[in-house]
């Protein structure tokens, strides 16, 4: 059964001109079967090709191999769901610069104060998008999206559209056709719109 197991590797940088030389030198001289890698792609990226390749042939008692835990995560909570993914299938995960193996005492230990750590910060997260919208609404601004067009700016673009192309109205406004036809639309059941109208027909 454990000769079935594999060590892989996954390495990465951010940018073209860095060099993934050093982590993969690392990752083969720990025994990696195979190394993954992405190049010139930040860990903010949700299609890293690359870890999506390594997770994807890996099965129960298989070894993930990195040479930092950054790595792995865009950021604390991304990586503490990504090793959360791996514990639920029985992976094991490696750090060789931290000194970190899940399969250890000390290395389950890590891996529970990261899901703490993540959970704190979305909780953090959570409580100040809160209060930046209660102090909002107390100053007496709107929540959410602004609108693009106002309705003034809608009553003119229906008015346009009797005569120009949605394309070369949208140019006007300088937005999307689709965003211009969106609005056009949804104004045409505004009560403003609707009185437009009506004082028009008259």
């Amino acid at each position: 059964m454990s000769e079935t197991r594999k060590k892989v590797g996954y390495a990465r940088v951010s940018t073209d001109e860095q060099h993934l030389d050093m982590q993969i030198k690392a990752l083969e001289g720990f025994g990696c079967d195979v190394t993954y890698f992405d190049k010139g792609i930040s860990g903010a990226r949700f299609d890293r090709p690359g870890l999506h390749s390594a997770l994807e042939i890996m099965t129960q008692g298989d070894t993930l191999v990195v040479w930092k835990l950054d790595r792995l995560g865009r950021s604390l909570g991304h990586l503490a769901n990504i090793m959360a993914q791996l514990d639920k299938r029985k992976i094991r995960v490696v750090s060789l610069t931290e000194y970190i193996d899940t399969r250890s005492s000390s290395g389950r230990f890590t891996f529970h104060m990261l899901a703490a750590l993540a959970e704190f910060e979305r909780g953090l997260i959570s409580e100040r998008t809160r209060a930046g919208m209660e102090a909002a609404r107390d100053r007496g601004s709107k929540i959410g999206r602004p609108k693009i067009l106002n309705d003034a700016q809608c009553i003119e673009a229906r008015d346009l559209l009797k005569q120009f192309t949605p394309s070369q109205v949208a140019k006007q406004f300088n937005v999307h056709r689709t965003t211009l036809m969106r609005y056009v639309k949804s104004h045409l059941v505004n009560d403003q719109c609707n009185l437009a109208r009506g004082v028009e027909s008259e």
